[in-house]
C-alpha cells in the first residue's frame, strides 16, 4: 500500500490479518457479530505498541500530563450532563422492501446528496434508494441513540439504568478536581486516558474502521481561558509529528480544519487528522478546543465546583480544554494498510527487489514477496531466531541461547521448521524487522547471520555485539 502503483482491498488485508493472527471476527464459530473484532497474538502486540508509543509521547516524556483509568460504567447523570442522552444519535433509515438498515447521512453521501436537517428533524432528499435492492421505499430518518444501555444490580427499572461509555473523556472531567488535589499540577496541564468505549453504530463498516466496541486514547489538556488558539495549534502539530514517528508518511496524512458552521456550539476550533485509507480519506484523530463546556456542565448538574484557583495570578476560573482524541483501532488499521507491500525479488543469492505490478506474474528469475513494512518500533515481533537445521542438538542449543538473550529485550520469535527461505518469508509477512540465523559457522566463531527485512541484506555479527546492534535499529 505504500507503493503508488499498488492497490489494496480490505478483503486482501483482512485475509492476511486472519491468516497471520492480527485480527479475527469475534465469535466467529457462531457466525460472528457485526462491528466487533478480536485481536490475535500479533494484533495484540501491535496495539500494545501503539498505546505504549502514545503514552510515551503524551505522558511519559512530558511533565505537564498525568494519567487516569476511569470506569467504563459511570453514573447515568454523567451522560445527562454531557448531552449524550438527549443528543448522541444518528439518523436511521430502513428499506421497507429488503429490510436493510442504513445511517441516513452516509446513505445520502454515497449517492452524492446531503441529508436534510431542519430544526433537528431529518428528511431524505429526492431520489435516494436502497443500495442493496434499489428500492426507493425507505422510511423517514429517525434519531437512534448510540449508547448501549444496561442495568446496575438485580432490579431492572429506570432507577438502575446505566450506559456503557461512548467515550472516555467524561471520566476525566468528572475526576478533574480529585486529580487536581493529588497530582501537584498547575494549569496548563493534562489528564490522559486509554480505554474501551462503545457505540451502537447503525451500520459498522470498512473492516475495523467503524466498530461498536473500540479503544480510545484521549487527552484533556486544561488551559487558562484566552490561550485556546495557541494551545490548539500546538497540539495539532504535536500529534502530526507523532503519526510520522510511528511510520505513517506525511504524504498520506491530511488536516481537515472545521469551518465555523461545522463546529459544535461550544467549540472554537477543531482539526481532524486524516489518513488515506483504501476506502477513502478518513479521520484518525480529532483535536478540538472545547472551551469550558464540559466542566461547566458537570458543575451545573452535580452542584460541585469545577473552578480552579490560580495562586500566581490570584484568579479563579473554570479551565478551558484542548482535546486530542485518537482511535487505537483506526491507527492500527492505518498502520496495517501502510505497511502492506507486494514486491518481486530476485531468486538465489541476489537481494534485488522491484515493485510488483498488480494483476501480473513476476518476470522470469523473480518471485513474489508480501512484506509488512512496519516501523521497527511498532512491529509486533522485533526479531526472529532460526537454527539452520533442527536435527543437530549442538546447533539448537546455541540458537536457543541466542533466543533466550533476545527475548528478554524484545518480543522475539523462534522458528526451527522449514527451509530458511520459507522462514524468512513468514517473518516478512508479519513485519519482523530482523532475523538471526545460527549456523555451523556460529559454532566455530560465535557469529550469526543478521538479515534485515526491507532490503533482505545479510551480515555476520558477533553474538556479544548483537543486542547493541539491534538496539540502535529498533528504537
Amino acid at each position: 500500500m505504500n507503493k503508488e502503483n499498488q492497490t489494496l482491498t480490505m478483503e486482501t488485508l483482512a485475509s492476511l490479518c486472519k491468516r497471520r493472527g492480527f485480527i479475527f471476527q469475534t465469535s466467529e464459530i457462531y457466525g460472528g457479530i457485526n462491528g466487533f473484532w478480536d485481536y490475535g497474538p500479533l494484533g495484540t502486540e501491535l496495539k500494545r505498541n501503539i498505546r505504549g508509543s502514545w503514552w510515551h509521547s503524551v505522558v511519559q516524556t512530558r511533565d505537564d500530563v498525568v494519567g487516569l483509568d476511569s470506569s467504563i460504567i459511570m453514573h447515568s447523570k454523567t451522560w445527562e450532563a454531557s448531552g449524550h442522552i438527549d443528543g448522541f444519535s444518528d439518523p436511521m433509515v430502513d428499506c421497507k422492501s429488503c429490510k436493510k438498515r442504513y445511517r441516513g447521512d452516509q446513505l445520502c453521501e454515497e449517492q452524492g446528496k446531503a441529508l436534510q436537517n431542519e430544526a433537528g428533524t431529518y428528511s431524505l432528499p429526492e431520489g435516494i434508494k436502497c443500495p442493496a435492492c434499489g428500492s426507493k421505499d425507505l422510511t423517514e430518518p429517525k434519531a437512534f441513540n448510540l449508547m448501549f444501555k444496561t442495568f446496575v444490580g438485580p432490579v431492572e427499572n429506570d432507577s438502575t439504568v446505566a450506559y456503557l461509555r461512548p467515550e472516555t473523556a467524561q471520566g476525566i472531567f468528572a475526576q478533574f478536581q480529585n486529580v487536581c488535589s493529588v497530582a501537584r499540577q498547575k494549569v496548563p496541564f493534562g489528564i490522559a486516558q486509554i480505554g474501551k468505549a462503545f457505540r451502537n453504530e447503525i451500520n459498522p463498516r470498512n473492516y475495523t474502521f467503524r466498530s461498536r466496541e473500540f479503544e480510545q486514547m484521549e487527552l484533556e489538556f486544561f488551559i487558562k481561558p484566552g490561550s485556546d488558539e495557541e494551545w490548539h495549534n500546538s497540539w495539532v502539530e504535536e500529534r502530526l509529528k507523532w503519526y510520522e514517528s510511528i511510520g505513517l508518511p506525511g504524504s498520506s496524512l491530511h488536516k481537515y480544519v472545521y469551518p465555523k458552521d461545522e463546529l459544535a456550539h461550544y467549540a472554537s476550533a477543531c482539526v481532524d487528522i486524516m489518513y488515506d485509507f483504501p476506502f477513502g480519506t478518513q479521520e484518525l484523530e480529532g483535536i478540538a478546543a472545547r472551551g469550558d463546556f464540559d466542566l461547566s456542565r458537570h458543575q451545573e448538574c452535580s452542584g460541585k465546583s469545577m473552578a480552579y484557583f490560580d495562586q500566581e495570578s490570584n484568579e479563579k476560573f473554570i479551565p478551558h480544554v484542548i482535546e486530542p482524541s485518537a482511535g487505537v483501532d483506526r491507527i492500527a488499521l492505518a498502520l496495517l494498510c501502510n505497511a502492506y507491500t507486494e514486491e518481486w525479488v530476485a531468486k538465489g543469492e541476489s537481494s534485488e527487489i522491484i515493485p510488483a505490478e498488480p494483476g501480473k506474474k513476476p518476470p522470469e528469475g523473480y518471485e513474489a514477496r508480501t512484506v509488512m513494512k512496519f516501523a521497527p518500533a511498532i512491529a509486533p515481533i522485533k526479531v526472529a531466531v532460526f537454527p539452520l537445521v533442527k536435527n543437530k542438538p549442538q546447533l539448537l542449543e546455541k540458537a536457543r541461547g541466542v533466543f533466550d538473550k533476545l527475548k528478554v529485550c524484545w518480543p522475539s520469535f523462534w522458528d526451527q521448521t522449514g527451509a530458511i527461505g520459507r522462514r524468512y518469508r513468514r517473518q516478512d509477512e508479519i513485519g519482523t524487522p530482523f532475523a538471526v540465523t545460527v549456523d555451523f559457522d556460529t559454532l566455530e566463531d560465535d557469529t550469526v547471520t543478521l538479515r534485515e527485512r526491507d532490503s533482505m541484506k545479510q551480515e555476520r555479527v558477533r553474538i556479544d555485539e548483537l543486542i547493541g546492534k539491534l538496539h540502535g535499529a529498533l528504537i
